[in-house]
């Protein structure tokens, strides 16, 4: 006659064969899908957010958008006082943003200075691939008065490594590869984004930069902090990821008419 194992047993079993079937790895539930990432994707993370912007005299209101955004309502933000918008345009050299059209010419069809940024992934292929891939793909630049240069976001890696898997110097040259050929596809420097911890954990708080490539600093904080070595100012500050009608709001450091500037050249 068979030997009748205890209920609790059988229970136990079955259980213990759900939860091996069942289980997803940490890692991989949480790693976001290639193509998502984002002006700002980890400044909350690492940075943390503390207290609400100081307003300050000559600053000029914009936005930065991707294709987690959707369409944007642009008349809203005119409205609301928004005067310039950066779209993202692409990422490595495997995404261009679906939204690009709609968001890109949208901004600049109610009238405001618009530009489009390029999401480094220093692990995937060089910087000057990457560069020519967003000059060729919605990252390049006009005299109009409404286009501003390209922006290089360079930042924490949201797929693995803070610093793609590179040293200080070897990031540096990667960043100055991207903008040698930047400026060369386009004529313009581009603009770097950042946040100080990120840059100085990274680049070794390289200072070389500075002379010819505007800061775009990230900081959820009443102000924008300690910058990177090198930069005395600012251009641009993204101070929120939660402000009214898309998230991710910014501001220049000028009046309207230094952003007007900026698009010239």
């Amino acid at each position: 006659m068979p030997l009748r194992r205890p209920r609790p047993f059988l229970a136990a079993l079955l259980l213990a064969a759900l939860s091996l079937t069942c289980a997803v790895p940490a890692a991989a539930a949480d790693t976001p899908v290639r193509g998502s990432a984002h002006l700002g994707m980890g400044v909350l993370a690492h940075d943390g957010s503390a207290g609400s912007p100081v307003t300050r005299a000559a600053q000029t209101e914009g936005v930065d958008v991707s294709a987690y955004q959707g369409n944007v309502a642009w008349s809203t933000l005119w409205s609301s006082g928004v005067r310039w918008a950066y779209t993202k345009a692409t990422e490595g050299t495997y995404y261009t943003n679906p939204y690009f059209a709609q968001q890109y010419t949208g901004s600049y069809g109610v009238g405001m200075i618009r530009g489009a940024y390029h999401f480094a992934t220093p692990d995937t292929t060089s910087g000057a691939t990457q560069a020519a891939y967003f000059a060729s793909n919605g990252g390049g630049w006009s005299k109009d008065g409404q286009t501003l240069p390209g922006v290089l976001d360079i930042e924490w890696n949201p797929y693995g490594d803070a610093c793609y898997g590179k040293s200080a110097s070897a990031m540096v040259s990667w960043i100055a590869d991207f903008l040698t050929t930047y400026r060369a596809r386009t004529g313009r420097d581009a603009v770097i984004y950042t946040a100080t911890t990120w840059w100085t954990q990274c680049t070794g708080n390289y200072a070389g930069f500075a002379t010819a490539n505007p800061l775009w600093i990230a900081r959820y904080a009443s102000d924008p902090g300690t910058l990177p070595a090198g930069w005395g100012f600012y251009t641009m500050w993204q101070y929120t990821s939660s402000g009214p009608t898309v998230g991710d709001h910014d501001k220049f450091n000028g009046a309207l008419d230094r952003v007007v500037a900026l698009a010239n050249g």
